[in-house]
């Protein structure tokens, strides 16, 4: 795999951690996720969100690098019990924040931390969104005359995956430090948390 990577064009990798940029820039669910999670646990809670979340997208990744993504592809009834499982534990994180009021859980303990990286990777890979998006997006940079296209799409997805945990854990620290800050506004921050998650579920059945 180190022979692939070698013989990877720079303007090639270039242009897809480029892309890779706008996407962490364009506010998302990640983005979402990483912010409630820092706003209702703290900076660690946050940054492990974003480590849970980039977790998760190595799954999709490789999914995508053994071609098991192509299935919710054919089997449109196994797209929709994935993403109705993913809606449903967003909506019992929402109604956890909800009922949470006035408690700041800082996640500085080991099992806040862990609980938060838990529901992130729980979270995004039950979104097959992104297992879609990964199919359609990696392959895009990838060169069979260079080495085994699974070999790039492994690459390519660690590469993504490392510039999400510093893109959206920059978010989550940053949504948590100053949640800390404001301990007089916690239950509202929860709440606020609680309609985050509840509304990424919406998205995620809607669309």
């Amino acid at each position: 795999m180190l022979d692939t990577l070698a013989a990877m064009e720079w303007v090639t990798i270039a242009s897809f951690m480029g892309a890779a940029v706008i996407l962490y820039l364009t506010p998302g669910a990640d983005m979402m996720f990483t912010l409630a999670t820092g706003i209702s646990s703290g900076p660690r809670a946050g940054l492990a969100a974003a480590m849970g979340i980039s977790a998760g997208v190595l799954v999709h990744v490789s999914m995508a690098a053994l071609g098991l993504a192509v299935l919710l592809l054919t089997y449109p009834a196994a797209y929709s019990v994935i993403k109705y499982l993913g809606a449903a534990y967003l909506v019992f994180l929402a109604i956890q924040s909800w009922r949470a009021g006035d408690d700041l859980r800082t996640g500085n303990g080991a099992s806040g931390t862990w609980r938060a990286f838990r529901r992130g990777f729980i979270t995004n890979i039950l979104n097959p969104k992104v297992a879609l998006f990964v199919l359609a997006f990696l392959p895009q940079f990838t060169d069979p005359s260079i080495g085994p296209v699974w070999h790039q799409i492994i690459l390519l997805g660690l590469m993504l995956a490392t510039g999400g945990v510093i893109a959206d854990g920059a978010f989550g620290i940053f949504a948590g430090v100053m949640a800390t800050r404001l301990r007089t506004m916690t239950g509202a921050m929860n709440k606020f948390a609680a309609l985050v998650f509840g509304s990424l579920a919406a998205k995620l059945v809607v669309n």
